[in-house]
């Protein structure tokens, strides 16, 4: 009963006429961080109030995308703590500890369509499967160190390492992302190619550092959450740049 009481007096609820959404209402610090806390990626509006420009665009966005929590915080005085001094819907996410603000008053065009948009190029998770959209958020995030798993999907191997693996993500926030990519697909063909593999040498993963350009290859075997975990330390202790590089002819060492 205490509980009950004590979390709603953390969280009220708001919603608009004619929506079929209802969005917590954030009216404190311990709100929003537990709110923040509580998945993967989080939508905050820090908005004035139901007139603002881009509230209603919000809850039109929260109905179109329901994988992505979404929440209203209008105490400017929490503002401050992130960093958010004047309109601004901002995604969170835990993958690589990152803040991605959405200036309302910045915003050439602001509406449903580009409010979806920018939630689906942004949400980077512990491991996002790769594609056209999700490369944007990737490629834009501080953390330029990939390890990739590469799977064919329909097979076993992708659903089976994307689970094994999000175990071991979070041990690396901030200095690997993990990346799912489907082998089976066309397009990605040339992401393949870029490590010297084939759809048919799959299941495989990787590690590509975009500061140095370099990749490598877990060598082959099973793929165990012991021999990922040791294949990320193993970049994080330089120790890689003596290996060689996944697709090169002529290796220096083999790990």
């Amino acid at each position: 009963m205490l509980v009950t009481l004590f979390v709603s007096l953390l969280l009220t609820c708001t919603s608009a006429k004619d929506q079929n959404v209802v969005l917590s209402r954030l009216n404190d610090t311990k709100a929003v961080e537990a709110f923040v806390a509580s998945a993967e990626v989080v939508l905050v509006g820090f908005l004035e109030g139901e007139d603002s420009h881009g509230y209603k665009e919000l809850l039109a966005a929260a109905e179109k995308v329901n994988s992505v929590p979404v929440a209203i915080c209008s105490v400017k005085e929490i503002w401050a703590d992130y960093s958010v001094s004047s309109d601004t819907i901002t995604l969170f996410r835990k993958a690589d500890n990152h803040q991605e603000n959405l200036v309302v008053a910045e915003a050439v065009k602001l509406d449903v369509d580009g409010l979806v948009n920018f939630i689906s190029t942004n949400e980077v998770r512990y491991i996002t499967e790769y594609n056209q959209v999700t490369a944007v958020g990737l490629f834009n995030s501080e953390v330029k160190t990939h390890l990739v798993i590469f799977a064919n999907r329909g097979s076993e191997d992708y659903s089976g390492l994307k689970d094994k693996l999000s175990v071991l993500a979070p041990e690396f926030t901030g200095k690997l992302l993990f990346v799912l990519i489907n082998g089976a697909l066309k397009s990605n063909s040339r992401s393949l190619g870029y490590f010297g593999l084939k759809s048919k040498d799959l299941p495989r993963v990787g590690i590509y550092d975009g500061n140095s350009d370099m990749k490598w290859l877990l060598p082959e075997g099973d793929i165990t959450v012991e021999r990922v975990q040791d294949f990320c330390q193993s970049f994080i202790r330089g120790e890689l740049k003596d290996v060689k590089q996944a697709g090169e002819t002529n290796p220096k060492t083999e790990l």
